[in-house]
């Protein structure tokens, strides 16, 4: 039956224990039935919270003079004691009042909460029967103290299951664990708002959803769209190539001709003295194995030039396979050679690593060397002879394949550097400008580059000239000759 007391002269002075919500009490402990349970059990019952709406619980500890002592230093702003307290000593009494007071039948002292049994007197399991009869007449008959407290028999301990299970302590702490519906019920605006949540975020996922499928229907249109695109731009660039060759093919075609004449030539001479011979009757086995072996040689000549233009000058789809730098330049060098009259001299400096492969389209490489080759023959052809000749160069740096054309012209200025592979722009008079774009664009879409820059000084001429670098991905070195790994860049038109 414990009582509030608080000093008289705090600030606001408090009367009722509603007064108390955000205000310091003073307790024994958490677990003193009544040092704080009966007094928690009246806060209960106004609807405070003890640990949340006040300001402090202070625990002193027994005895209850540290409850006072703590009201005295100004660390509390009410006090939990035991009842009667006050009335026994009077100097407490002059300094400390109860908060909502209460007056109990037969109770003479002030109290701030309803009568509840205290202090039970129970025998233990081992006392004898003998002892616990006699200890019980003795304390039923002592007599009644002036304060009103005595033994009495065995009183009605409901209301103390009762205040238990409201607050949920004791045997009934159990009942904190919460059910669902207890939590429902408790926390109902929460579970509220948190169905709320859960229905905006099924609307907002349906919404999500419908937009995704929205937008992935236009983007699949659009990757049509662009896949179309594409294969037109390859068809178109496909033409571009094409003609670009053809283009080269009209640039050579009056050497091609004299070139074409002279094994045809030798024919008719080898023809013409069979005929002779046969006529003056001097033609014999000998002669006409020698005349026919050179007719055939001559003959092999000629269509040899023609089937590598006309496998040049073919329009076919792109096909890539692995194949060897070395190779390219070789068939190359001859296909240029043999479409011009007087061919200059070229030198090929090889150093690549045996067995070197990169993943290329071979006919479209060709195309580019053959492009690179022309241009220095274009370049350098108006110089003294000994100046006309190109030298290619092979090596490699980082797993890169570097094709290196040389010309000993007039070299080029920086302005039309900086322009060469734009389409349309050309340094020659009779030029289209589109030969070292495609070139460009034809190693792009093998994962490489192509560049022009200033050569190094050579022992005869000195820095005369230009340079155009073709660079290529090299195959791994692990991969087999019949194998190579897709390179990175763009897909070859």
């Amino acid at each position: 039956m414990p009582a509030a007391a608080v000093p008289p002269s705090a600030p606001c002075p408090l009367r009722t224990l509603e007064d108390l919500r955000g205000r310091r009490l003073a307790i024994v402990g958490r677990g003193g039935f009544g040092g704080f349970q009966l007094v928690w059990g009246e806060l209960d019952a106004l609807g405070i919270e003890p640990e949340s709406d006040l300001a402090e619980l202070r625990e002193v500890g027994f005895p209850m003079q540290g409850v006072v002592d703590a009201l005295d230093a100004g660390l509390a702003d009410a006090g939990v004691i035991r009842s009667c307290l006050l009335e026994e000593r009077p100097e407490w009494a002059a300094r400390f009042r109860v908060l909502s007071p209460r007056t109990e039948s037969g109770f003479p002292c002030a109290t701030s909460t309803p009568l509840y049994p205290d202090w039970p007197l129970a025998a233990l399991r081992t006392t004898p029967p003998e002892l616990s009869r006699a200890v019980a007449i003795a304390l039923l008959g002592m007599r009644q103290e002036h304060d009103g407290l005595a033994w009495a028999v065995p009183a009605d301990y409901q209301p103390v299951h009762e205040l238990f299970r409201r607050l949920e302590i004791g045997p009934y702490a159990y009942l904190r664990a919460p059910t669902l519906m207890v939590l429902a019920e408790r926390y109902w605006p929460w579970v509220a708002g948190f169905a709320l949540l859960i229905v905006g975020w099924i609307f907002y996922t349906v919404r999500v959803e419908h937009l995704v499928q929205t937008r992935t229907a236009a983007l699949r249109e659009a990757l049509a769209a662009r896949e179309a695109m594409e294969a037109r731009m390859r068809g178109a660039q496909e033409q571009a190539e094409h003609m670009s060759r053809l283009s080269v093919l009209g640039e050579l075609s009056g050497t091609l001709a004299h070139e074409l004449n002279q094994p045809l030539a030798a024919v008719v001479n080898y023809a013409n003295s069979l005929v002779r011979r046969a006529d003056n009757q001097r033609l014999t086995e000998a002669a006409v194995r020698e005349a026919a072996a050179e007719i055939a040689g001559q003959a092999e000549r000629a269509a040899g030039i023609l089937g590598r233009i006309r496998a040049f000058a073919r329009k076919r789809t792109t096909s890539r396979e692995p194949v060897a730098p070395r190779e390219l330049v070789d068939e190359a060098v001859p296909l240029f050679r043999g479409m011009l009259a007087h061919a200059p001299e070229i030198g090929i400096d090889d150093t690549l690593p045996a067995g070197a492969l990169i993943d290329a389209d071979r006919l479209q490489i060709q195309q580019v060397l053959l492009n690179l080759l022309k241009n220095a023959w274009d370049a350098s052809r108006e110089q003294p002879f000994e100046r006309q000749r190109i030298d290619i160069r092979l090596d490699e740096d980082g797993g890169n394949l570097h094709i290196a054309v040389r010309d000993y012209g007039s070299g080029l200025d920086p302005a039309a550097r900086e322009r060469l592979f734009e389409s349309f722009f050309t340094t020659k008079a009779d030029g289209l400008g589109l030969g070292l774009s495609i070139c460009r664009s034809i190693a792009e879409a093998h994962g490489g580059r192509l560049a022009a820059g200033s050569p190094d000084a050579s022992p005869r001429f000195g820095a005369v000239g230009a340079v155009f670098v073709l660079s290529l991905p090299l195959c791994p070195s692990a991969a087999p000759s019949t194998q190579c790994p897709a390179q990175t860049g763009a897909p070859a038109a």
